[in-house]
């Protein structure tokens, strides 16, 4: 598979089709006819960038991985205390989810993941290993602070926090309404901060 840095405008727009589908429907949701419609070419100019589904869907998943890392950097470099890198990192699931009442494309590939390829699977698995480990650190931060508890599991509470945000996506277009996830992450920070 190329790397999502390789592509050319024109495969580069098949992805940005790809990935706006896949925040809306799913992968088993849309088809190559979606994207061709969406972007106003033929289908087999979609097979020409992208042999199968699974190519081009791991593509996005790749890519989208690619831009919440550098949002976490981003973070990382506007916010020294742990608290304020925490609620940065709800707005990223704010941003999305404000357009169109779209999922976390991870979030949404998550909750199909016993019907995805293997390969697209092992991109989405990456997704949450990266979104972990940092936000692991994160909370670990924030016990060295001493804003938590000395008992306060880093790895458990960024679970939870990362299931929170992901799960009030989900739930706030269940309900139809416009409750920012970062509603549910200050509750969870308030919640476990001192």
């Amino acid at each position: 598979m190329k790397h999502f840095s390789e592509l050319s405008p024109a495969a580069e727009r098949v992805v940005d089709a790809a990935e706006s589908l896949l925040q809306l429907q799913g992968y088993n949701g849309f088809s190559y006819d979606d994207v061709a419609q969406l972007i106003g070419i033929k289908k087999p100019s979609v097979h020409h960038h992208f042999a199968t589904k699974a190519d081009l869907a791991a593509m996005v998943v790749q890519r989208y991985t690619h831009r919440f890392r550098e949002e976490l950097l981003r973070i990382e470099g506007a916010h020294a205390r742990a608290r304020d890198r925490l609620a940065a990192y709800a707005e990223l699931f704010d941003r999305t989810f404000a357009r169109e009442r779209r999922l976390c494309v991870c979030g949404m590939l998550g909750a199909e993941a016993h019907d995805l390829p293997q390969g697209v699977r092992d991109e989405v698995a990456r997704f949450f290993d990266v979104n972990l480990r940092w936000l692991s650190d994160s909370f670990a931060l924030g016990r060295r602070e001493g804003g938590l508890g000395p008992r306060a599991e880093p790895e458990a509470l960024a679970r939870a926090y990362l299931c929170a945000l992901e799960g009030a996506m989900v739930v706030g277009r269940g309900l139809a309404d416009d409750q920012r996830p970062t509603a549910v992450g200050t509750a969870m920070l308030d919640l476990c901060w001192h």
